[in-house]
């Protein structure tokens, strides 16, 4: 986990602790970070108490047909959105009957941006105890970094709403 800063590593091992604690799982639907997360979460011993397991949902048509994002969700609103996000999320707990779901989905680079969503724009979707919590974020840096940022805050922020 060296790839990952202190502060964030500290919250990992925290999250872990509190799930367990809470008997709670997780499930993630991660576009792209691709896989990014699961990794994280499973370089910690045991974390198979807790983590349920993550999809790839890279192309939208994984989206729709893995996790339940309606079609006309992603026509209207883009992959990299609040509404895809919501589904992301929503739909990986009800497909993997996990407590928490956490949906990653951005435009890490280098190209693929555009004026309302340069590179570096990620939406992050949260669902956990019947709520559902959004977050768009716009990191700096080549692809690595948007990444590694991007994996970074789903940690510490499902920390902070659990």
């Amino acid at each position: 986990m060296s790839y990952l800063k202190e502060n964030t590593q500290i919250a990992l091992h925290r999250l872990a602790e509190v799930l367990i604690q809470r008997g709670l799982t997780i499930s993630c639907a991660e576009s792209c970070t691709g896989g990014g997360l699961a990794y994280a979460f499973t370089a910690l011993p045991g974390s198979s108490t807790w983590f349920k397991c993550s999809v790839v949902t890279y192309a939208n048509e994984a989206k729709t047909q893995m996790v339940s994002v309606p079609e006309s969700t992603l026509q209207q609103f883009g992959a990299v959105s609040e509404q895809t996000v919501i589904a992301m999320a929503q739909g990986v707990v009800e497909h993997f009957h996990a407590d928490i779901g956490i949906s990653i989905s951005g435009v890490a680079g280098p190209d693929g941006g555009s004026p309302e969503k340069p590179v570096g724009t990620v939406w992050f979707g949260f669902a956990l105890a019947g709520e559902i919590y959004a977050s768009k974020q716009c990191f700096a840096g080549d692809r690595e970094a948007v990444r590694k940022q991007a994996i970074e805050f789903a940690i510490e922020k499902i920390l902070q709403l659990i």
